[in-house]
């Protein structure tokens, strides 16, 4: 139970023996709205109830598990805080592999069609508009709650992206774009690692593709089979999937009709993003 008045290094204590160090800090700096520099010098300072009370409830969701960024609302991508919520997965870098993939295939287009398809919070969609301000940058999503989000992103970070909402390709009838760009949800419906490192606060819609029995591969096979028609000649297909998940990508590329398919790793190795073209 929190003191009245407690001091911030007081609190911070506290916090300590059931969470992380770096997450206690974090959420005393949101909760009371001081700086790692005022915990420093002033661990002294009197903190008033209220934010107290913010703090000591953040603290227990945290120790509950709870993602920290969920409990800020906000996440760091490539240099930019993007706002999340429970209705978005939380930014991963390894996500950074597919852009990266993504910029080079743009590079020296004039002004390149983009689609990203399961958009969630907007980091894909919203960077790739950012880093290559020549590129026509699209964004489909199932999920209401996910496009909020990611259209408040846009336009706190000056992103100019065209929202879509529906299923995968379906809202883009007759539209055909340079390049197809999704980070699909791919872990398998049961695979133990749903119970693990938070994800069960992620939305199960963004993690699986929700087919019992499956391996995961349904929303890759379906936005491969929908995606020629919505290519233009010579036009990329790049998502990101599971470590184990590449050749039969690639698999599914080729069979497709796909040329030069090649699965790329992130900075651990893991194979991350497989792709070809028309």
């Amino acid at each position: 139970m929190i003191v009245a008045k407690p001091t911030l290094g007081e609190l911070l204590a506290q916090a300590r023996q059931c969470i992380d160090r770096l997450d206690a800090r974090l959420l005393l700096q949101q909760a009371t709205g001081c700086t790692h520099a005022d915990l420093l010098a002033r661990p002294e300072m009197l903190v008033i109830a209220p934010a107290a009370e913010q703090f000591a409830a953040w603290v227990e969701r945290r120790a509950a598990g709870e993602p920290l960024a969920y409990l800020v609302g906000e996440a760091e991508f490539r240099g930019r805080v993007f706002q999340v919520s429970p209705d978005v997965l939380i930014p991963r870098p390894e996500t950074e592999v597919l852009i990266e993939l993504a910029l080079e295939k743009l590079a020296g287009q004039a002004a390149p069609t983009v689609v990203d398809l399961g958009t969630g919070s907007g980091i894909v969609a919203i960077s790739l508009a950012l880093e290559c301000p020549q590129a026509v940058v699209s964004a489909v999503d199932l999920s209401a709650g996910a496009l909020t989000v990611a259209r408040n992103n846009a336009g706190r970070l000056g992103a100019k992206v065209d929202f879509h909402e529906g299923d995968w390709l379906s809202p883009l009838t007759g539209q055909r774009f340079d390049l197809i760009v999704s980070n699909p949800p791919y872990i398998a419906e049961g695979d133990p690692h749903l119970e693990l490192n938070g994800l069960p606060h992620e939305p199960r819609l963004a993690l699986t593709d929700q087919e019992p029995g499956g391996n995961g591969l349904a929303c890759i096979r379906r936005i491969v089979a929908a995606a020629a028609a919505h290519l233009k000649p010579g036009g990329w297909l790049l998502f990101e999937h599971g470590y184990d998940q590449g050749e039969a990508s690639r698999n599914l590329l080729a069979a497709a009709g796909f040329k030069d398919t090649f699965t790329h790793p992130d900075l651990a190795g893991i194979a991350r993003v497989s792709g070809a073209h028309l």
